[in-house]
Order: structure tokens, then sequence, then C-alpha cells
């Protein structure tokens, strides 16, 4: 099964992995990826594998205010149409067919870098992540201490991605706070000027850079989604820094970001 279709194709050779880009996938009709194999495997994860709350959180939420849900995680998932609600499995790949989706997909891009195995491409500690989440939910902004590919597989979503290296939209404590504490980082409006909103629709997917700050919400129907994520040695070197850094800034000793 051929996984990818980058929409520019240079995007693997000359974007990736330092900056955001579109692409189309064939994810979606993967029976792996159905509302009834998806409440089956949230009764096989383990309870710490799944995270799940409200849809009506803010963009700007604070974690600790975050709106909760009143349900069990496989009626989330059976009745997401109505549910309101926003949910991730996390770590997937612990069960077999899901490790091997994850592995055939990131092989297939090692291969088109030029590649003969995945960690000479440098894709170590692979994850996959599910999100399923009623119609006009919100994923509050935020950062992901890895590397991401992000796939659309029912449903609409609007994908904002905004600049990394713009230093007025996250800030270095941010990003160590990010990276070591929450995801979550402090929203203002006056930055929807320098984002980037994909549109994605079923077969569309975006490729998101270490610690790119984005929010995604959900359309007119629920959505279901796919995130492969891994970390290089160089994010892996990264985050090390961003933890100590925490440390330092905690004792009045700021450093200068990695």
């Amino acid at each position: 099964m051929k996984f990818f279709e980058p929409t520019d194709k240079n995007a693997l050779t000359k974007l990736f992995p330092d900056l955001p880009f579109g692409l189309r996938h064939h994810f979606a009709g993967s029976p792996l990826l159905t509302l009834s194999s998806l409440a089956e495997l949230v009764s096989e994860l383990p309870r710490d594998s799944l995270e799940y709350n409200s849809g009506k959180a803010a963009i700007d939420q604070k974690p600790e205010l975050t709106p909760t849900i009143d349900l069990e995680p496989k009626d989330i998932v059976r009745n997401i149409e109505s549910a309101g609600a926003w949910m991730v499995l996390k770590n997937v790949g612990v069960h077999p067919a899901y490790q091997k989706m994850i592995e055939d997909a990131l092989m297939e891009v090692a291969g088109m870098r030029g590649f003969s195995s995945l960690k000479e491409a440098g894709f170590e500690d692979l994850r996959a992540f599910i999100f399923v989440s009623s119609a006009n939910s919100t994923t509050p902004f935020h950062a992901d201490a890895d590397e991401n590919f992000f796939f659309q597989i029912h449903g609409d979503k609007y994908f904002h991605v905004y600049d990394n290296r713009d230093r007025s939209i996250a800030s270095d404590e941010a990003l160590e706070g990010s990276a070591v504490r929450h995801r979550n980082l402090p929203y203002d409006p006056k930055f929807d000027a320098r984002s980037t909103t994909y549109n994605l629709k079923p077969g569309d997917g975006v490729f998101v850079p270490y610690q790119w700050p984005h929010w995604v919400r959900t359309a007119d129907t629920y959505s279901i989604s796919l995130s492969l994520t891994w970390k290089s040695d160089s994010v892996r070197r990264r985050n090390d820094i961003f933890t100590v850094n925490s440390m330092l800034r905690g004792l009045g000793l700021p450093q200068k970001a990695p």
C-alpha cells in the first residue's frame, strides 16, 4: 500500500524536517481507522493512553480549567456524533496492526528520502495518536516536542500553524514549558496574521515540524485524524536542553535556546 503523496515533490527533500507542508495520503480507507475499530481499540488500551474532555475547549485553554465530559471512553467513540467530545488515543502502536502501519508508512518516507532503514532516516521512538472529535471541537493552541505527520481520515478540520522562528508568538520560556510541563501555549488573536491554515479533508495531511505552534478545529461533522510522530537524535537533544534550561530558568538563570 502506498501511504504518501506529497503535493510538492520536493517537500521531503527541501522542506522536511524544518518547514511545514501539505500532502495527500491513503489512510482514509483503512479498516483500522473506522469508529467500530476504534471503539474496540479504546477497550484494549491502558487508561493512561486515553485523554478526553469536552470539545468546547478554548483556543487559549488553561490546562487546569479544561472542561470535562461525563462519559466512558468507549461511549465517547460510539456516540461521537452527539457527544460534544474531544479524545486522543495515545501510543496505539502497542497494538501490532497499528505498529505495522506506523513502520510501513514511515519506511515509505525514508525510502523517498533515499534511506534504506528507519534508523538511518532518523525515525526513532515511533508513536501514533488517533484523534476522535465531535463537530466544532477545538484542540487548543500548543506545541509538540516531536516531529509529526498529521492525516485527516474523516470529516473536515481547520489546522492553523504558526512559525516557530517568530519568538513574538511563542517565547523561549513558553516553548520550554511546552516541552517539560504541558503542551498548551499562551495565545493572542493577533498571532493569526502570521499563521498558515490548512483546510484538511479526508485524504489531506500536513507535516508539523518540531515545536511549531498550532491549534485545530473540526468542522460541522465528527472527525477522525491520525498523527505519526518520532524523535530524531536532534529532537532528543533539544528536549534535553529544554529540560535543563527550564530548570535553570526556575533558579533565575535563563539560558539561550538551542
